[in-house]
């Protein structure tokens, strides 16, 4: 999933770059608003991978 994310935050930064040369406003705040989620996604995804996974243990009847 992180490898995923990063290239589509590679993306994002790329196509800002050509909005800005546009000067096209509306895309640039629509980018930065999925920049912001791609990079909270990244920061959600980074903090599970580590974590270690808890054993429960195998369930019984009574």
């Amino acid at each position: 999933m992180l490898p995923r994310l990063a290239e589509i935050e590679r993306d994002l930064i790329l196509r800002r770059r050509r909005a800005e040369e546009g000067q096209w406003l509306g895309e640039i705040e629509g980018i930065d608003m999925t920049l912001t989620f791609v990079r909270t996604k990244q920061a959600d995804a980074a903090r599970l991978t580590r974590r270690t996974p808890i054993a429960l243990g195998i369930p019984t009847n009574r």
